[in-house]
């Protein structure tokens, strides 16, 4: 009976190691695991915020456009005038036309005017007659 301790002790030493060693490797692919999930919650963040930039961008254009209307319906010489504004990243594009040299300058002055606006393109151009 004095044999049979002996051979239970490396052979629970064994089962000992072999669940420690099964362990380590879960241990490993949890990790794995976890880096996985942190990237791609990296990439989900990313892509979340490109896409608030693009609406807050178009959000920008769209308002750009409406006070650009606003200031040219105010002006006297440029309000009964169709000139359509186009606005993309902040850059302004007037099409239309206007009554005379003078007015198609106001309607630059007025778009440069309005917050957010990076350039004017002012494509307008002078009425005849």
């Amino acid at each position: 009976m004095s044999h049979k301790p002996s051979l239970m002790i490396p052979a629970l030493s064994a089962v000992v190691a072999a669940l420690a060693l099964l362990g380590c490797q879960k241990t490993d692919e949890t990790q794995a695991t976890g880096d996985k999930v942190a990237q791609k919650m990296e990439q989900a963040k990313e892509a979340t915020q490109k896409a608030a930039d693009a609406t807050a961008s178009k959000m920008s254009d769209a308002t750009i456009t409406a006070e650009v209307n606003t200031a040219l319906a105010k002006d006297p010489n440029l309000s009964a005038l169709k000139i359509d504004v186009d606005t993309a990243n902040g850059r302004v594009v007037l099409h239309g036309k206007a009554p005379d040299p003078a007015a198609r300058d106001r309607a630059t002055q007025l778009a440069q005017n309005v917050k957010g606006v990076v350039s004017v393109d002012n494509q307008l151009v002078i009425a005849k007659g």
